[in-house]
């Protein structure tokens, strides 16, 4: 009965209503600090963005947008994906179903219809969030952003979303929620731009340098507000 439940579209639907309330409650119970404090004018000037998370701050990604920005996100078509996609139109941003996953993978799991999806809404003017690492492979960036800021050339801003009192799930990626009457700080990193004629080796470079950066924006950001990272230590021994 519960499992059949959980693959109820109503349900679902009605899970992420009940999100998008918890996560109103969060921010508006909440200060909010800005790191730069002008980071969404920044933001307003070089978009539309490529904006890049860490995976593990995927319940997070409403409070990434900055106010008045037309904002669209990918999401997985795994079920449980329809919970965060509800959750998300309640902030006014669209949801596109895809994978970011692995190369092999691409067709089945909808990645690369979701990276045509994004090109089509980065053209429109429309800024675009998505978490930066392969699923299963936390805080290792994959190439499916790096691929995007090269056909769409836009700008990737690396972005963290941090809460002093946070709960974190038993997951794969460590992911966190911000809890109600805390200290949120909204970070941004500098933008990364991938040129259209970069070779092989000059990708990979781009690619480490926005691993390098997240995992600095997401370390600056706990030491603001005195935690340290729950997540700092993944990744490490997957990467050469």
């Amino acid at each position: 009965m519960l499992k059949a439940l959980g693959k109820n579209i109503v349900v679902l639907k009605g899970l992420g209503l009940i999100l998008a309330g918890y996560l109103r409650l969060v921010r508006f119970t909440s200060r909010v600090t800005y790191d730069p404090p002008d980071m969404p004018e920044r933001l307003h000037t070089i978009g539309p963005i490529v904006a890049a998370l860490w995976h593990g701050q995927h319940l997070m990604v409403p409070f990434a947008k900055p106010a008045g920005m037309p904002f669209a996100v990918l999401i997985s078509r795994h079920r449980d994906g329809e919970i965060n996609a509800s959750a998300c139109r309640n902030f006014d941003v669209i949801p596109t179903r895809g994978s970011g996953g692995r190369p092999d993978q691409s067709e089945r799991k909808g990645g690369a219809g979701g990276l045509r999806s994004l090109i089509r809404f980065l053209s429109d003017g429309v800024s675009v969030c998505m978490t930066a690492d392969v699923p299963k492979v936390a805080r290792v960036a994959g190439h499916g952003i790096i691929a995007l800021a090269r056909l769409s050339q836009k700008a990737i801003v690396p972005i963290a979303v941090i809460s002093k009192r946070h709960h974190i799930f038993s997951s794969w990626d460590r992911a966190t929620i911000g809890l109600p009457f805390s200290h949120l700080v909204v970070a941004m990193g500098e933008p990364i731009t991938v040129g259209r004629d970069l070779d092989a080796d000059q990708l990979e470079a781009i690619r480490k340098e926005l691993e390098t950066q997240l995992d600095l924006l997401h370390e600056r950001s706990y030491h603001r507000v005195g935690e340290v990272d729950p997540g700092r230590d993944l990744g490490t021994g997957q990467r050469s």
